[in-house]
């Protein structure tokens, strides 16, 4: 198998995990929700169609919105990302084969940790394949760069933002919505940075490879 096709495996993987992390937390969304799936849980109970859906629509959106404003952060992965985490997430939830609520909150707060660090792993691994950033991470890093605000303050304040829309829609807003992000980030940077270096050491093993005189 070539470098490419493995980092294409390993991103297709990350997605899969991305989606599966995203509906184990779903079916224990009372306890709080990140704020984008806050949104797109509270696009789907007002609206209909599915939560995937919902995930996907707000993608293209922001596709959209990222294409117009500074198209350099959209790439094959961008697309991919904003195309396949809903419907992955969709179908896990079609199979009801994920844990649901119990009446024991520890077990509950279980679920939903296994869910964001299941999510933070995926996303770390396809944001190591250097793809390209996800429509969110896209949105915010051209949000970044056009008003000047560090990459940090602008999560912040779109995600903010994005959170008191879904709350006003109905989104399960929560005391996990506070903390979530305390918990994926460093999942997700310990992710990036494994995956990446050994990404990194195959590709310089390969290059030693080719070098190597006959």
């Amino acid at each position: 198998m070539s470098l490419r096709l493995f980092r294409y495996f390993i991103f297709f993987l990350g997605l899969t995990l991305f989606g599966l992390g995203n509906a184990i937390a779903v079916n224990v969304k009372f306890l709080g929700l990140h704020p984008w799936e806050v949104l797109n849980v509270a696009m789907f109970q007002r609206f209909g169609l599915t939560i995937g859906t919902w995930n996907v629509i707000c993608g293209l959106m922001l596709v959209l919105v990222v294409f117009l404003v500074d198209r350099r952060y959209i790439s094959v992965g961008t697309f991919f990302n904003a195309l396949l985490i809903g419907p992955i997430m969709d179908f896990f939830l079609w199979l009801d084969i994920l844990p649901h609520a119990t009446e024991y909150l520890w077990l509950n707060l279980l679920i939903l940790v296994s869910g964001v660090t299941i999510t933070g792993i995926g996303g770390g691994m396809y944001v190591a394949c250097r793809f390209g950033a996800g429509p969110r991470d896209g949105f915010m890093l051209s949000v970044s760069e056009k008003t000047g605000l560090s990459v940090s303050r602008a999560r912040i304040v779109v995600e903010t933002l994005v959170l008191i829309i879904g709350f006003i829609l109905g989104g399960p807003v929560f005391v996990m919505t506070f903390i979530y992000t305390f918990i994926q980030s460093p999942v997700f940077q310990y992710s990036m940075k494994t995956i990446r270096t050994f990404i990194d050491s195959l590709d310089r093993k390969q290059k030693e490879q080719v070098d190597l005189p006959f």
